[in-house]
């Protein structure tokens, strides 16, 4: 892989985590407000509706899968597509409900009505709701998977000098290993001579010689004849 698609993993860490964070504040934020009486009906915690699976938590999963890509990958085209997804994600907790309630005419999903608690006036606690938990939330998303992509985008100086660097130290590796110790990679012609000419063809084998010297009748003549 080359400098173009190949980047440090490093570069979109702080980004990638704040997607996940944020991802999972928008999904799971609206189940859970209910205990501090904050969100929107149903004033009740964990409670399944179409509105918080449609406009909180498919666009808050969108934003933590970007966040996760963003976060784990070293493939320039990969992290640039995890910034992508969490921008449509962020993008959706923004306008999400008014394209389901203006464009597609479902009445069936909705946010519901923001709850409303005695420390603070109905109207400030409606508009702290929507900003925290979409408009708000959305926007912020937004920003930090543009800013994600845009990292993923850029080229820097450094990126192609450590990938130049790394593809000369693999083609000269090899080329220095073998010249620093020649004689380990020769073939070792001529160390083990033939014995061709030691024993000619067709003839016998000279036996070796006795370790015992030969007995002659010379030295015991055989006895006489009568005796």
């Amino acid at each position: 892989m080359n400098a173009q698609g190949r980047i440090p993993r490093t570069r979109g860490a702080v980004c990638g985590v704040l997607l996940i964070l944020l991802g999972l504040w928008g999904g799971l934020a609206p189940f859970v407000g209910p205990y501090l009486h904050f969100g929107f009906t149903p004033d009740k915690a964990w409670a399944y509706t179409t509105g918080r699976l449609y406009l909180s938590a498919i666009p808050g999963a969108a934003a933590l899968l970007g966040g996760l890509l963003v976060l784990g990958t070293r493939n320039r085209g990969v992290g640039i597509v995890g910034g992508l997804l969490a921008a449509l994600g962020g993008g959706w907790l923004i306008v999400g409900s008014g394209v389901v309630v203006s464009i597609l005419k479902n009445t069936s999903i909705s946010v519901g009505a923001p709850l409303q608690s005695s420390s603070m006036t109905a109207a400030l606690q409606a508009y702290l709701e929507r900003a925290a938990l979409f408009f708000g939330l959305g926007a912020l998303i937004v920003f930090v998977a543009a800013l994600a992509t845009g990292r993923f985008s850029m080229l820097a100086a450094r990126d192609v000098a450590a990938e130049e660097e790394a593809e000369s130290y693999y083609a000269s590796a090899p080329a220095s290993l073998y010249s620093s110790q020649p004689e380990q990679y020769q073939t070792p012609a001529g160390t083990y001579p033939t014995a061709v000419g030691q024993f000619p063809s067709g003839g016998s084998v000279p036996s070796p010689p006795s370790p015992f010297s030969e007995t002659t009748t010379a030295q015991y003549p055989p006895p006489e004849a009568g005796s």
